[in-house]
């Protein structure tokens, strides 16, 4: 009797440890990350009751909803939005420190690479993940496999395409706008694959595209061509179909563009959100027939929110306004700072995302207290209408600033890539510059339309449910890279989410 007890005793535990080693192993056979350019988390529940049952709504009803993930850092814009969720870290430790920034005193966009040619266009200016210092989970994932995953990523942005997909990529694709056709760099290929050059072919007969040429960012349409190229790009590599996991990164942008032309409001946004819903319903039934349900880990989530008008805000007596720092202050403010110190030269380069860019050439020639004019540019912006606080990045540990603030602002710091002064305006107010449309919106601030995100889990091993914990777009990553049992991105600071990871 006991020699039997033992042996059964034996059985369960060596069929728990075959079950525990068999779970440790386990990997879906595609990762699939969304990111929505601009939307704000509170969007969902807008226009919960017009999306389809088996799109957007799918996503709710079906998978794991983080009601409460916030951006922790400071500014929050498109690049560094794409790169924190994709990292799991922030622009202190992943170099991508805004949609353009310094490097060694010469500004670039965040992707641009003089080093590499543009493939599918005659474009010069090419474009490379060259500036990001971080790996992503798609880096960590080839990694793990000895490289024989594959990943490919796929938006209407180069930023928004390369920076997902992290240096290692197999491949990403954007939209060159000049040929309405999908490009890439030979950072990644020499030559476009034939089955994205069969997928261009197919875009030049599009009369619609042809129709709204270079504006067509401004368009449902781009939804449908980035959905189109998604799936182009999931069968003509065999996405999941492969010994090891793949991952297919996606970013839609028109919903951003759409946002800055015609803010958050109105006709032109609630048909932007609800073609998207139909691309996502296609987008989901494409993974089903390709990949299998329960197959694929999927999430969605979003770089970055966006503010409501401000005209529409003051109009139903909001405190809000434009701040034409372009137009306005900054010349005020630069021509006294140089009659303060008794020249007619800048000593402000630039102002990138409410950071101000001190021009050091002219400071250093003119023999100028570098502090002296830092403190200075501090108080002449503190006097500024509308401005809440201002900080020189070499002071902020004695800045008069809430501490979550100064947090937020440190997390976006890199000491060669983030300018100087760092300053917060009012809440409703945004800066406001050339070539803004007065009926539009932006982004870029610690509040919570900017910086509250949507952020939900499907497929895979995720139960349904939802959690109110606050959590932060550099949780994403190590979420993802815990369920698939790799290791995090190299400068994650991000937790995993226990709710998903519990499974």
């Amino acid at each position: 009797m006991r020699s039997i007890f033992i042996a059964l005793t034996m059985a369960v535990c060596f069929t728990a440890q075959l079950q525990a080693e068999t779970a440790f192993n386990e990997r879906p056979k595609l990762v699939v990350g969304i990111v929505v350019d601009q939307m704000r988390w509170d969007y969902l529940g807008r226009y919960y009751d017009q999306f389809q049952s088996d799109g957007l709504k799918r996503l709710i009803t079906k998978g794991y909803s983080c009601d409460n993930c916030m951006i922790n850092y400071l500014p929050t814009v498109t690049a560094i939005g794409h790169t924190s969720i994709y990292t799991g870290t922030t622009p202190a430790f992943h170099g991508i420190c805004g949609n353009a920034f310094y490097i060694n005193g010469v500004k670039r966009t965040s992707c641009e690479d003089p080093d590499v040619k543009t493939v599918g266009t005659d474009r010069k200016k090419a474009s490379s993940p060259v500036n990001l210092l971080a790996s992503t989970i798609g880096d960590q994932l080839r990694l793990h496999t000895d490289f024989k995953s594959k990943v490919v990523s796929v938006s209407y942005k180069d930023r928004a395409s390369i920076l997902p997909g992290g240096r290692s990529a197999n491949a990403a694709y954007w939209i060159d706008t000049k040929n309405g056709q999908f490009i890439t760099s030979t950072w990644y290929m020499e030559e476009l694959p034939q089955w994205a050059k069969a997928y261009n072919a197919e875009m030049k007969k599009n009369k619609e595209l042809a129709k709204v040429g270079e504006d067509v960012g401004l368009y449902p349409l781009c939804g449908h061509l980035i959905t189109d190229m998604a799936i182009a790009s999931l069968k003509g590599e065999n996405l999941g179909k492969g010994e090891e996991t793949d991952m297919l990164c996606i970013s839609y942008s028109q919903t951003d563009v759409i946002g800055h032309e015609w803010s958050t409001r109105g006709e032109h946004t609630d048909e932007a959100y609800l073609e998207l819903d139909k691309d996502i319903a296609r987008l989901l039934k494409t993974l089903d027939d390709q990949v299998g349900e329960g197959n694929y880990l999927l999430f969605l989530t979003a770089d970055h929110g966006a503010a409501h008008n401000f005209k529409f805000m003051s109009d139903h007596r909001f405190n809000a306004d434009a701040w034409k720092w372009n137009d306005t202050h900054v010349l005020e403010a630069g021509k006294k700072l140089s009659e303060h110190f008794g020249t007619d030269k800048p000593l402000i380069k630039d102002m990138l995302d409410y950071r101000i860019v001190l021009h050091k050439e002219n400071i250093q020639e003119l023999g100028l207290d570098e502090q002296a004019v830092r403190d200075a540019i501090v108080e002449g912006v503190l006097k500024l209408p509308h401005v809440s606080f201002a900080f020189d990045f070499k002071k902020a540990a004695s800045a008069p600033v809430p501490e979550f603030l100064r947090e937020r602002a440190l997390k976006g710091y890199h000491h060669d890539r983030s300018g100087d002064i760092i300053f917060m305006l009012e809440p409703g107010y945004y800066s406001f510059g050339k070539g803004s449309s007065p009926v539009g919106t932006t982004h870029g601030t610690w509040n919570p339309y900017d910086a509250h995100i949507p952020l939900l889990f499907y497929g895979w091993k995720v139960e349904h449910g939802s959690t109110s914990r606050e959590v932060h777009i550099t949780d994403i990553a190590p979420t993802v890279c815990q369920k698939l049992h790799i290791q995090q991105p190299n400068a994650c600071v991000g937790e995993p989410i226990t709710e998903i990871i519990d499974d």
